[in-house]
Formats: structure tokens, sequence, C-alpha cells
């Protein structure tokens, strides 16, 4: 079926973030301090992973991966959002709010696989040392990669095709700075109930299934360092685990409050998508890399090794 054959709508109008009005020149820099902060932040650890042959290996993988999506994360809705703050239109076309929603829940259900991929490998490393590399061998890697890209594509095209098969007769007026499902649904001139039902399960198994198999993998990872003699030992092993335990925090968190809640806030619908979309891939750069020596030695020698061949 195709998307929206019921529907006299051709454009949506963003209504930015509610009681921001007359503080649109604040709200554009912190857009762009936190955007600029995001792609500096996930290409120096880019560059690290890719230029350090010490980081070729599959923990420093996914995260390169997840600074892939950190980078494309974001760029779904702040470039719009920043150009409706400085005057720009605020109107996005039918086809655009369509293509938000899809690539917003392309990359964040991929992240959320992802999340769960690196507690997997963390539990590999610290519960199966000496199988590790057999374990996590290039090939599982590469496997586990092109199942989350292939998954996180499904569950994306479920939720869009669910919510654009409906009509949409106006208002267009969606209350946010993005489209998204909680604000898109309520525009449909068609009862809703089901998409928002199917929409609310689909999320919620996404995310509570990944949620369990992180719990489950920490869980043994808990019980073996706890069987470490060595207070240095207990200690270093807690260490490779604790930024993605912060990051999976900062994950979930927003995910719970937007979609996993019983009663619509139309505040919490977009302060919190604020934070999942701006603040936290700008925090996982740092979060990774001021507490990981290799990370950071690694990124001094890439540098180094640039303003070197830039001076030649």
């Amino acid at each position: 079926m195709e998307m929206g054959n019921r529907t006299s709508l051709t454009e949506f109008l963003l209504l930015g973030i509610p009681q921001t009005q007359g503080l649109e020149n604040v709200t554009f820099v912190f857009f762009l301090a936190f955007y600029l902060l995001t792609l500096m932040g996930n290409l120096l650890i880019l560059l690290a992973v890719l230029a350090s042959s010490t980081l070729h290996t599959p923990m420093y993988f996914f995260l390169g991966n997840l600074s892939v999506f950190d980078i494309f994360f974001p760029s779904v809705s702040s470039p719009k959002m920043m150009l409706s703050l400085t005057g720009g239109s605020r109107t996005i076309s039918y086809r655009g709010c369509a293509s938000q929603i899809f690539f917003y829940h392309f990359l964040g259900c991929t992240e959320c696989f992802l999340y769960t991929a690196m507690a997997y490998d963390r539990f590999a490393a610290i519960c199966h040392p000496l199988r590790y590399t057999v374990i996590m061998s290039h090939r599982v890697c590469s496997v586990m990669m092109l199942g989350t890209w292939l998954g996180s594509c499904l569950h994306a095209c479920v939720l869009t095709c669910l919510v654009f098969k409906l009509p949409y007769c106006g208002p267009n007026e969606v209350d946010n700075f993005f489209c998204d499902i909680p604000v898109v649904l309520p525009l449909a001139c068609a009862d809703t109930s089901q998409a928002q039902t199917v929409s609310f399960v689909n999320v919620g198994v996404v995310a509570l299934v990944c949620f369990l198999l992180v719990l489950a993998s920490y869980t043994r990872i808990v019980i073996s360092v706890l069987k470490i003699s060595s207070p240095e030992g207990r200690r270093r092993a807690f260490s490779t685990c604790s930024a993605h335990l912060t990051s999976i925090l900062l994950f979930y968190g927003p995910v719970v409050l937007v979609y996993l809640r019983p009663a619509s806030s139309p505040w919490l619908d977009s302060a919190v998508p604020v934070l999942n979309n701006i603040v936290t891939p700008s925090l996982n750069p740092l979060i990774y890399s001021l507490r990981n020596k290799d990370v950071k030695l690694a990124l001094r020698k890439a540098l180094s090794q640039g303003a070197r061949d830039g001076g030649e």
C-alpha cells in the first residue's frame, strides 16, 4: 500500500520545542554547540579506531560503529531545527516527515542492538578470556553488525508504514522539532488506537529484549568479576564496563520516558528527545575517551602524525 494514498496534506509544520518562544537565538546556540561537539567528538573516536592497529579489536570495532551512528542520529533532526531557528521555513514535506521517522527509528534501533552486542562482547572478554578471539572472531562481528542493520531496517519500515498508511487531512502542526510517532499519530484523521498499540508493542519488545540481554550479560560479568581474587583485577574488569553501562543508562532513559509510558505529555515528548537526539550523542565520545587510555593514546598518535604530515 502506498503511504498516504488518502492523505490531503502535502507538508507538516514543525512547531519546535514548547515554551521556547523568544529564545530562538539561545536555542540555536545550544543546538549548534552540541551538534558540532557531537560531530567533532565522534569523528575523533572514529579516527583513533581506524588509525591505530592496536584498536582493531571487537570492542573498538563496535565503538567505531557507535561513533558512526552517533554522527548520523542527531543529523536526522538537528539541521532542520537549526534552519528554522535562523528564520528558515518550519515546514517539512510529507515524505520528509516519513523519512525522519524512518531514519530516527532505524538509527535508534541500530544503536539499541549495538549496545547489546557490546555487552555480549564484554561478557565474552571477561567470562571467557581464553576463547575470546574465537567467540568474537571477525566473521562473528561482521554477522552481528549485518544482523543489526537488517533488523533495524525491518523495525523502522514496520513503524513508518504503520504511521503513514493512515490518512492525514489536517491540522498539520507537529508539536515538536522533528517528526516522531507520538506527535504525528494524533494528527491522523482516523482511529489510531491500533497504530498506537502496535508501535508501543514494537518499540517495547525491541527495547525490553535488548535490555534483558544486556542485563543477562552483566549479571554473568559481575559474578565472574567477584570471583577474581585480586582487587586490582576486579577494578580493571569493572572499569572496562563502566563507560558502556553509562551510555546504556543515557540511551534507555529517554526511550522509557517517551515510548513506554501510558499517558502522553507534550513537554516530555519534546524535552526528552532533546536529551536523546542532541545531548547523549555528544557525551559518548567523552565517556569512552576520557576513561580509556588506549583511545587517548591512539588519538594523540593519530593527531601528531597528521600534524607532522601537514607540516611536511
